[in-house]
Order: C-alpha cells, then structure tokens, then sequence
C-alpha cells in the first residue's frame, strides 16, 4: 500500500527525477510550452507554480531560493548563425514571468491534452503551458 508515498516515481531514480524535473521547468520558462506526457507534466506542473510564487515575491531570499531549487540555467539564441547568450532562466522567471502573474492568485499553469500519443509507448501527450503567455499573442 502507497500510504502518505507523495509523487510519482516515474520508473525513474530519485537523482534522475530532480534532474528531469528541474530541466522541464527550465524549458518551461524558457520557451513558455513544453509537450510532454501528462504523468510528466502533473508533476512538474506543481514545482513550476511553486517558483512562480516565489518570484511574485522578488526579494533576494526569493531568488536564492529558486536559484536553489532549479540552478540557473543560460539562455541562448541563435542571431547571424550564432549562438549568443541573452540571458538566464532565473533571470527571465524574476523579471518577466513574475510580474506577469502579481495579480493572479495562483493557477499560473495548464495542461492541454494533445490527441497525438507517443509512438515507443502509446503514451498521451500534452502541452504545459503558461497561462498569461497564450492570452497575451492571441491579443497582440
């Protein structure tokens, strides 16, 4: 019996989930939608919403915290066929994703179920999204 077992194990080590956890976020806030299988993306989903929260807040404790919790990962982008460094994931979360949502009390993510399914194991895929980001290009 799983009584009080919290999480998902994922077929995956303790050390292989931390990791995984902390990239798909990374990408998360990188690229504001990831696809992903929905046992992945429940997962993450709940640690996303929890850094979110965190740099609502924006203090230094704050992004020491987060910076902690997912270490800060560079972001690259390829300008004249090369890549150029244009900033951190840290970065991006405290300055851009944080004052995005400072009204909205919580639900910073959402999950769309995709109708395709992944072709090794018939999984079903889906989008992990940032809310506001969809809003904010469909009224643009």
């Amino acid at each position: 019996m799983r009584h009080r077992v919290r999480g998902r194990h994922l077929n995956r080590t303790s050390e292989h989930r931390l990791a995984m956890r902390r990239n798909m976020v990374s990408s998360l806030f990188e690229h504001e939608t990831i696809s992903t299988t929905v046992a992945k993306a429940k997962e993450v989903k709940s640690f996303a919403e929890k850094l979110i929260t965190l740099a609502r807040k924006g203090d230094l404790a704050s992004r020491r915290r987060a910076i902690a919790l997912l270490n800060d990962r560079a972001i690259y982008q390829m300008v004249d066929g090369e890549n150029v460094k244009t900033g951190t994931v840290i970065g991006k979360l405290f300055s851009e994703i944080g004052p995005k949502f400072i009204d909205r009390p919580g639900g910073y993510t959402r999950i769309v179920r995709l109708a395709k399914r992944r072709v090794g194991d018939n999984t079903q895929l889906c989008l992990l999204q940032l809310v506001e980001s969809d809003l904010a290009k469909t009224s643009d």
